[in-house]
């Protein structure tokens, strides 16, 4: 079973985010928490809590169908004891709002090393900080999303995210998001059947399938190895329809969120009924 969506607004509370995923024919969908451009939110009540898990139950969202991704400022590998410790502060408080709302899955950014430190404390930070917030929440999985590689930015190498998940001490509680945008501007092609299916392969055999947790679909605006993230509307970009089709079809691929982080949202409704047909046409 492949769960499709999108990555919704979360404006006038996270139970609407369940509703424009309704609106799209989603059954998967990611959100923030929080407003992902701020250090600080208020904390979640009672009500707003309640009102999310009604609507997820109310329209067959189970936990593992929802991908949610913490702020942008957070830098988990950061190099400097004060930005460290704000973004593990912060880390912690969007895997609690996980928590809080029901959620088991948080999609976040590596970390970047600001070129202060090597790659290698840089990736040893960033498990640290994973493994500090592990310890002090249950049940929340931390989902790391390959990046594109922009600046000193980590994760883009898939050893860079093996690396990480060796440091994890609970193994059951660490996880990986593939955004294809990001492969493709980092040096993984997708372009054709056959290459698709190798990169999943050298994914397999660097970090595991067992450690997929989620999937973010894009198409790329961006060259292909050139470290730039931009993304773009499936089949518009320069990796193509060929890379989704393949996807779609790949049974190593099943069961977790798959997600449309696509520039145009007044087409997502056709980009994700187009993904399901691809099945169907298998």
């Amino acid at each position: 079973m492949k769960y499709l969506g999108a990555h919704v607004s979360a404006a006038g509370g996270p139970d609407q985010a369940v509703l424009r995923a309704v609106e799209i024919g989603a059954d998967a969908f990611a959100l923030f928490t929080k407003n992902q451009r701020q250090w600080r939110a208020k904390p979640l009540d009672d009500t707003t809590i309640e009102a999310f898990r009604s609507a997820c139950k109310k329209h067959g969202f189970a936990p593992g169908q929802i991908l949610p991704h913490d702020s942008y400022l957070i830098n988990l590998g950061h190099p400097d004891r004060e930005g460290l410790a704000k973004s593990r502060a912060a880390f912690l408080d969007e895997m609690q709002r996980c928590e809080q709302l029901g959620l088991t899955l948080l999609n976040f950014h590596p970390g970047s090393h600001l070129k202060k430190i090597s790659e290698s404390e840089c990736l040893t930070r960033i498990a640290d900080s994973i493994n500090h917030s592990l310890a002090e929440t249950q049940g929340v999985v931390a989902v790391i999303e390959n990046t594109a590689g922009q600046g000193t930015n980590l994760g883009w190498h898939f050893e860079h995210l093996a690396e990480i998940i060796e440091q994890v001490d609970d193994k059951s509680r660490i996880g990986v998001c593939i955004d294809t945008c990001h492969a493709f501007a980092a040096g993984y092609d997708l372009r054709t059947p056959e290459v698709c299916t190798a990169t999943l392969d050298e994914f397999d055999k660097v970090v595991g399938f067992k450690y997929l947790r989620g999937m973010h679909l894009n198409d790329a605006k961006s060259e292909y190895a050139s470290r730039v993230d931009r993304h773009h509307s499936l089949g518009q970009g320069n990796i193509g329809l060929d890379a989704f089709t393949t996807l779609m079809r790949d049974p190593r691929i099943d069961e977790i969120p798959m997600v449309l982080e696509t520039i145009e949202p007044e087409i997502w409704a056709e980009e994700i009924a187009w993904l399901r047909a691809q099945v169907r046409d298998d």
